[in-house]
């Protein structure tokens, strides 16, 4: 058997789940030094450099899955990317791209936030950026935190799609904090 073949029933370029590939529970709160190890460990074995002087479908094979192992450890390391593939676990789409449907008082608070971010952007206020940033990361620690609590304590599927999609509007948010920074500088 291949060295390749070996790492391929490991880090299979199956759609089976990222935790699997690494060895790791499916849960919202993962353990970062194991998640690193295993990708070391993984990416050790896999790396297209072992294969340079390998047969091309060795070598192929090694692409693939070396693809296939940096894809789940971004998503893994990612809280959002994290939450929306258990949510697909389960059978659940966060569907942010077509649902948009928020509830209202969240609304309201991201307009009042990109209101509060266009006068800073018109006053070149750093100081107002600062804060805002801030703000945002206490926010969304809350809502990891939350997230965490729905989907590893109570197995609220439905409720981490919510928390999940309020998440990833922040970060749209967050983004445009960051392109205000550059656009005043």
């Amino acid at each position: 058997m291949s060295r390749t073949n070996a790492a391929a029933g490991k880090a299979s370029t199956s759609s089976g789940s990222h935790f699997e590939l690494f060895g790791l529970a499916p849960a919202y709160a993962v353990d970062a030094g194991a998640l690193e190890q295993s990708y070391r460990d993984l990416q050790a074995l896999i790396h297209p450099d072992r294969y340079a002087h390998a047969g091309d479908a060795e070598r192929r094979a090694s692409m693939q899955l070396t693809t296939r192992v940096n894809e789940a450890y971004r998503t893994l390391r990612d809280p959002v990317q994290r939450a929306k593939h258990l949510l697909e676990l389960h059978g659940i789409d966060v569907a942010f791209e077509t649902d948009t449907q928020m509830p209202t008082d969240f609304l309201m608070q991201q307009l009042e936030m990109r209101e509060e971010l266009e006068a800073a952007v018109a006053k070149k206020d750093f100081s107002f950026l600062d804060s805002l940033k801030q703000r945002l990361a206490a926010q969304k620690a809350s809502l990891e935190g939350l997230i965490g609590e729905s989907i590893d304590g109570r197995k609220d599927l439905e409720g981490a799609k919510e928390l999940v999609r309020k998440l990833m509007f922040l970060r749209k948010i967050e983004d445009e904090v960051d392109a205000a920074y550059e656009e005043i500088e």
